[in-house]
């Protein structure tokens, strides 16, 4: 059983945290990859290994819930594991908890595809190696995963910005591709998305209010030079001090364009926050929900 789980750690680093102190949603994605990676090369499905076949994963979905996000110095572990096996994706999970007490912050979901490098298009995981991926499924009843799958995230409108709510997000912005944006793929970073979607929104958004809840699809690939348009929709209303609760995000590239002046959709996702500020206690939680 133990071989089909790996097993990743990490501390968070005061450069990996935000001004409260606790980890970027960002660069936890990233510690998230790590693990699938790690979890993936050790038994020979690693992105080094599939290349000489001229393969490569490709995420396609990531759902992260957290009930606690982890703070500076503390030690973290990510267990990963695959629930299923597909001909075109397969389904991994993570438990992300407290190194040292055990405490679990949350869990996360994603869903990979496997491409062919040079046309880019998806390759069936049942054929190669025999299905060889098979031998490292757990089922959700061997290890379930208790958060909702991903949640489908409609496409955004260009929503007008509620009038009494001036702390809300613009209704667009526009940002360009640089180089650190760019991956060993040649793609724009699947990280990099979030943390450009998390820069939509002021910092009383984090100063009173937690990410509790990331879903993103990967719908299309952009590249180095690509323009890309952040398209916001509030849902779920706002809080007290007109922060959004919950949020609809459609990324697209190269609006504008003669070819195709309503550009390409490349990535929609949404976003739940919790409405209590960071430094309450669980007293004061429940109090406040009475």
């Amino acid at each position: 059983m133990m071989e089909k789980i790996e097993t990743y750690r990490f501390v968070v680093e005061p450069f990996h945290v935000d001004f409260t102190g606790h980890l970027f949603m960002g660069v936890l994605g990233n510690h998230l990859l790590n693990a699938a990676g790690r979890h993936s090369h050790n038994r020979g499905w690693g992105i080094d290994q599939l290349n000489q076949r001229h393969y490569t994963w490709v995420l396609s979905r990531l759902s992260i819930e957290l009930t606690e996000t982890p703070a500076q110095y503390e030690h973290v572990e990510v267990e990963t594991w695959v629930e299923s096996v597909m001909k075109l994706f397969t389904e991994r999970n993570f438990l992300i908890r407290n190194a040292d007490d055990g405490r679990i912050y949350g869990y996360a979901r994603s869903i990979w595809a496997m491409i062919d490098v040079e046309t880019r298009q998806p390759s069936d995981l049942l054929e190669l190696k025999d299905g060889d991926i098979l031998r490292y499924v757990m089922t959700a009843a061997e290890k379930p995963c208790p958060i909702e799958k991903f949640r489908r995230v409609r496409k955004a409108a260009a929503a007008q910005t509620v009038q009494d709510s001036p702390n809300l997000a613009p209704s667009s912005t526009t940002i360009d591709t640089h180089y650190s944006d760019v991956d060993i793929n040649g793609h724009i970073n699947s990280i990099k998305y979030i943390e450009h979607i998390l820069d939509l929104f002021p910092r009383q958004q984090y100063e009173h209010h937690r990410l509790r809840r990331l879903d993103i699809a990967y719908k299309a690939e952009s590249y180095l030079g690509d323009t890309l348009t952040f398209c916001q929709e509030p849902t779920d209303g706002v809080f007290a001090d007109g922060l959004p609760v919950a949020c609809q995000i459609e990324v697209r590239k190269n609006m504008g364009a003669d070819a195709k002046p309503e550009g390409e959709s490349i990535v929609q996702a949404g976003l739940v926050w919790e409405g209590e500020e960071r430094g309450e206690s669980k007293e004061e939680r429940v109090k406040s929900r009475e």
